[in-house]
């Protein structure tokens, strides 16, 4: 103990571990297998710091982001420690130097991409002196139910045994008990200690509201005036946080952040709203991995968040300090259509799998000819042959030739793709749910350690403290329906809210939607309580609700009905406010991104001489990476850029499926190979 103590103040200059930080550490040091999964700034790097530097070697740390990267690295050298990185973002003629220095003993850390593992000969140069410890960062990508799967962290199960017996420790925010059991099995830590703590949140209060799309920036804009700042809005395109950034310029210092933007433009946005220069950013979900800003008091999402997983971890940038902040969502079930149509269109039908699967045999065919043979348009063929290679059942060399795969792609895609879906629908469940906010989290994470006690500041526990509706009594016929469907749930306990619903309103005129809300009133009164369930049929889970008594619900008597306290409809909008300069002391106006994007050239504009040149510097990336073309830059986009023959990096950025990482990796090549063609 006092070791780690000393360790602690000495190597890192802290006095005192953060809670759970110091029983993970003890057992990393002795050697067992640990999966960490605790939010977002909860510590989690001093986990894998501090054993690293107690067991006396070299950690090497697997991390797929680079700026996250980058940033540990930096803070390490800080306090003095050795620490390197080697990923696609740097200068090649480092590696070599890095590498030295890791063989000689010279390295506390060495930080490197998953893809690294995958080079030739890299792998064994590490076995040479092999680390004393291995940390796998955003470990949730190692698993088909992680949201962002790749199948270079997939690779790492068959890799980490050459590192032993070094230690593993897995660390993530976002995996919940069917991620957990899948990275300790890919990973082959079954017997790993297994560390899931700190998902409560006391400080933020965390309030849902449906609301057609068009009422909602007069929304954030009346949120944003009344309740605290700095604040970040989450929304769901490159437009609309353009858009907003600029209507939300009229009342305070506000920009738009997005993958869109120039790099040079998104870390001058970064750093304005670090500064303090910015009140509020709007952006889309390019924003906030690594920003470490304490004193955000409002986290606002304008549309239907893709997955539990990813909402918990942007409101989680909210009040870092410990002081009350506030977490808004706005919804419709349009939002849910949306991601409906991307999710047919990211996982295609197995079917149409299984059409190119049966086209393959043994032999290496080219892709151009199995695209013709299967008749299908070149985008849905390019997105189905990439998802049939990342599940086996396709073997593409760089070249794009295509050899049959395993049949056992058709398990593990349907999978996926159902997780991808139920993610959807445990969103859904959370925005229109009847339970504590806070609660519903935590329970989603499988927190080990939380009291489960109701947290008294969201919507649900605590209505009168909403922002965003306001609260009113019940109607008489609103009345007369609550205690019905208490008189119903007397008589026979724990139905379903679709039976409650056909026992209580099939002879009048409450729609499904009231019949939530007057349930979220009973709920909200302690009334009654309002689980999720499940059943299995035809090999699906069909998730629904339940609904049952409390002890106050059996002994409620009418008047207490009338008393409670239904939620409403938002404020009347605001009227618009002329645009004005900001006069706030030393605060400086900052313009905002205009919201316009140029209409995209036609692929017909592609000169030929420039798309056989990509194709030709595209091939030679893939061989020097051993993966298939497709996966350093698809036909189509390789198409978009040749016809918009961009001259810059926000060119590029614009140029529809090109995003940061692409630009931050192959912009600068890319660039020269345009101006090259535009010479000739």
């Amino acid at each position: 103990m006092k070791t780690l103590d000393h360790l602690l103040q000495t190597a890192f200059g802290l006095s005192v571990f953060r809670p759970y930080q110091e029983a993970v550490c003890e057992t990393v040091i002795e050697g067992r297998d640990s999966l960490l999964v605790m939010p977002t700034g909860s510590g989690k790097s001093l986990c894998y710091q501090l054993p690293g530097i107690a067991r006396a070697g070299t950690t090497l740390v697997i991390s797929p982001l680079i700026a996250l990267m980058e940033d540990q690295v930096a803070k390490l050298k800080e306090v003095g420690l050795r620490a390197e990185r080697i990923h696609s973002g740097r200068d090649r003629s480092l590696f070599q130097h890095i590498t030295a220095k890791y063989l000689e003993g010279h390295l506390d850390f060495l930080f490197i991409a998953p893809e690294r593992l995958g080079v030739s000969g890299f792998s064994e140069m590490l076995v040479k002196r092999k680390p004393i410890l291995v940390a796998v960062d955003e470990a949730h990508c190692i698993s088909h139910w992680g949201h962002d799967f790749r199948p270079d962290y997939r690779m790492l199960g068959q890799r980490i045994p050459q590192f032993r017996p070094a230690p593993v420790i897995a660390l993530t925010a976002t995996a919940t008990p069917v991620v957990q059991n899948d990275i300790v099995t890919q990973l082959g830590m079954e017997n790993a200690a297994r560390f899931i703590h700190g998902f409560r949140r006391t400080n933020i209060a965390a309030e849902v509201a449906k609301m057609r799309p068009s009422e909602r920036r007069e929304t954030v804009r009346r949120i944003l005036r009344d309740s605290g700042r700095p604040a970040i809005v989450y929304v769901p395109s490159r437009k609309e946080a353009d858009l907003l950034g600029e209507a939300l310029h009229e009342d305070f210092p506000a920009a738009a952040y997005h993958a869109g933007m120039s790099s040079a433009e998104r870390e001058r946005v970064q750093a304005e709203f670090l500064s303090g220069t910015l009140d509020v950013i709007v952006a889309t979900i390019a924003f906030g991995m690594g920003v470490d800003k304490p004193n955000i008091r409002t986290v606002i999402h304008t549309a239907l968040p893709g997955s539990l997983e990813a909402y918990y971890q942007e409101i989680g940038r909210a009040g870092r300090d410990g002081k009350p902040c506030r977490a808004v969502l706005l919804h419709s079930y349009g939002d849910r259509r949306t991601h409906n149509f991307f999710h047919d269109r990211d996982y295609p039908d197995p079917v149409v799998l299984g059409k190119i699967f049966e086209a393959l045999h043994a032999g290496a065919q080219p892709k151009e000819l199995v695209r013709d043979e299967v008749n299908l348009a070149a985008d849905i063929f390019e997105r189905a042959l990439e998802k049939l290679w990342v599940h086996g059942g396709a073997v593409v060399d760089p070249e794009e030739n295509i050899v049959r795969g395993e049949e056992s792609w058709k398990e593990t895609y349907q999978l996926q793709k159902d997780h991808k879906l139920a993610q959807l629908n445990q969103m859904g469940r959370y925005a229109d749910g009847h339970e504590c906010r806070m609660l519903h989290l935590i329970q989603h994470f499988g927190d080990r350690t939380d009291s489960e006690i109701p947290c008294d500041l969201c919507d649900v526990c605590a209505p009168g403290s909403c922002m965003v509706r306001a609260s009113r009594r019940p109607t008489p016929d609103e009345e007369q329906t609550m205690c019905k469907i208490l008189g119903v749930l007397r008589g026979r306990n724990g139905l379903s809210t679709g039976q409650l619903y056909r026992g209580t309103c099939s002879d009048n005129a409450t729609d499904r939607r009231t019949f939530e809300g007057l349930l979220l009133g009973l709920s909200r009164a302690g009334f009654i309580k309002v689980n999720d369930d499940s059943f299995e049929k035809e090999g699906h889970v069909i998730h629904f609700q339940r609904a049952y008594l409390t002890e106050g619900g059996y002994a409620a008597e009418q008047q207490e009905v009338a008393g409670i306290r239904l939620t409403e409809h938002p404020a009347p909008r605001l009227k618009p406010r002329r645009k004005r300069g900001h006069d706030r002391g030393s605060k400086a106006a900052v313009v905002p991104r205009k919201a316009q994007r140029q209409p995209q050239p036609s692929v017909k504009d592609a000169a030929p001489e420039l798309i056989v040149a990509l194709k030709t510097w595209r091939l030679a990336e893939a061989r020097k990476r051993e993966i298939p073309a497709f996966r350093i830059l698809s036909d189509r986009v390789l198409r978009a850029i040749a016809a918009a023959k961009p001259e810059n990096e926000e060119d590029l950025l614009v140029v529809s499926g090109v995003g940061p990482i692409l630009t931050r990796v192959f912009g600068d090549k890319i660039l020269e190979i345009v101006k090259e063609s535009a010479a000739y």
